[in-house]
């Protein structure tokens, strides 16, 4: 069993960087430039000039991938202290949207910020709960596969596989799945390899993104016929991240059948930015000395040629914010594409609150992630209903009919009056979006629609596009109808319109 002392002793270790996070934030600021000027980047952005954020903002603009996918070539080919001192000893490979495959670089700098990071998760929860004994049985990580493959001389693989590597001894030792299985990239027989390798066994840690976590359950129901409690009776800890939990949590508690604690993170391939603090009601603790300086943008501003760029002294609690990187991996004033709030600043505390790309405005109603989330959870509660997955796209005027938003949800408990849930969704988006209000009561929207989908369909949507399993995530909404075309040219809505 992993001792309370041992957590006892880091959290106290740590305590320092959270309690006073702009003090480490400062540090860690000169230290990354301290370092960055021995490489190409730092050249050619004087950062021999820069001696603060101002200086800092001045000569380095915000970029996304797009933006050092140049830098990126050049590692890649072999070249050294191009980003960072020396070469990175990962690259994490992610999928993105406009850019294709992306290669994250990992250096031997940064590999502690996601593994230490994951890992004083757990001895916060430990320390704050007095619950060790989930080490004692088995532990369920569902990653992409650790197999890696080399870029150059860099070996390259999806995050979740190269943190696998770096699992510490303690929990090793009663990690699943085998190696083996976890290398199996086809995910409906990786998964019911999974279930195989774990349905006996005492479970007692289950982590993942909820999409993949539900898949799961539903696979282990389905081959016992039972709740997951009476499965693993054990079970104590669900862990998840990757995306908003609430769309996902009555489902998912429901599929478990009994008490489990929660425990939220926020990985990235770019770095592991917060984590919940369980001597906290709400919100995950950023992670403020780490080898990350964060930078944070109003989120009306992003799109802007010169947007307004704010350090964490700065920030003001309930406003939205893009959230801006740079890291000791070498990236610099990196668009990490999240929109985050602050819920306090003594700790700093967050919520995310959505994807930069993941918004409606085909209207100028700016509809974001956060709003449509609470929404449907908010609706489905008064109803009665379980939500499976969902997303929303805009609907072009047609003839005389005025344009709207549509929903395609998959249930797997439908409410017990469709229309009764349509009209609540369409009032509680009213309320928690002005924009969205004042054009249905100006005649430009007509109150949303929606679309009932047949069961498994967001599992065929996913694999069609080669992104089942894994960390990929279903958008929950788009400012275009390519997903929702998917949907109705392979006739997966049922008749059932609200």
């Amino acid at each position: 069993m992993l001792a309370p002392s041992f957590a006892k002793y880091e959290i106290n270790r740590t305590k320092w960087g959270f309690q006073h996070a702009v003090s480490a934030q400062k540090k860690i600021f000169l230290e990354l430039i301290a370092k960055g000027r021995k490489t190409k980047f730092g050249e050619e952005h004087r950062f021999e000039h820069i001696k603060n954020h101002q200086d800092y903002k001045l000569e380095v603009p915000v970029r996304d991938y797009e933006g050092i996918k140049n830098y990126i070539e050049e590692i890649k080919s072999g070249k050294e202290n191009i980003l960072w001192p020396g070469i990175p000893v990962y690259f994490a490979k992610t999928s993105g949207t406009t850019s294709g495959v992306k290669f994250i670089p990992i250096t031997r700098d940064s590999i502690s910020n996601h593994i230490f990071t994951a890992r004083l998760a757990l001895l916060q929860y430990i320390y704050y709960t007095g619950k060790p004994a989930f080490t004692d049985g088995k532990l369920i990580f569902l990653s992409g596969s650790p197999e890696l493959e080399t870029k150059g001389e860099i070996k390259t693989g999806r995050l979740s596989g190269i943190v696998n590597h770096h699992i510490p001894a303690y929990l090793r030792t009663n990690q699943l799945p085998s190696y083996r299985t976890n290398s199996i990239e086809d995910w409906p027989r990786k998964l019911d390899q999974i279930v195989e390798e774990t349905i006996t066994q005492d479970m007692r840690l289950i982590s993942g993104i909820p999409p993949w976590l539900q898949m799961y359950f539903d696979s282990l129901t389905e081959k016992t016929g039972k709740k997951i409690k009476d499965v693993f009776p054990n079970f104590q800890l669900l862990v998840h991240g990757g995306v908003n939990f609430a769309p996902y949590k009555d489902k998912l508690l429901a599929s478990i059948g009994g008490e489990v604690d929660l425990l939220e993170t926020y990985p990235a391939s770019e770095g592991f930015i917060a984590f919940q603090d369980y001597n906290a009601d709400e919100g995950l603790l950023l992670n403020t000395d780490a080898g990350i300086f964060y930078e944070f943008i109003p989120a009306t501003e992003i799109f802007d040629s010169h947007p307004t760029r704010l350090s964490l002294e700065e920030i003001k609690t309930g406003e939205n914010y893009a959230i801006i990187l740079s890291t000791n991996a070498g990236l610099w004033a990196y668009n990490l594409g999240d929109t985050i709030k602050f819920l306090s600043v003594d700790p700093y505390r967050i919520v995310v609150t959505g994807r930069i790309k993941q918004f409606i405005s085909a209207f100028g109603e700016h509809v974001i992630a956060e709003e449509v989330e609470t929404a449907i959870q908010e609706a489905a509660a008064e109803s009665h209903a379980l939500i499976r997955e969902f997303t929303v796209a805009p609907k072009m005027k047609i003839d005389t009919e005025l344009p709207a938003h549509e929903w395609f949800i998959e249930f797997d408990r439908s409410p017990y009056d469709r229309s009764l849930f349509a009209s609540r969704l369409n009032m509680i988006m009213q309320k928690k979006n002005i924009y969205y209000a004042d054009l249905q009561k100006g005649k430009i929207l007509q109150p949303l629609i929606i679309h009932t989908l047949k069961p498994g369909s967001f599992h065929a949507y996913m694999n069609s596009i080669g992104k089942l399993g894994g960390q990929n995530k279903v958008p929950h909404l788009s400012n275009d109808r390519n997903i929702v075309e998917y949907f109705i040219n392979n006739a997966m809505t049922e008749n059932g319109i609200a």
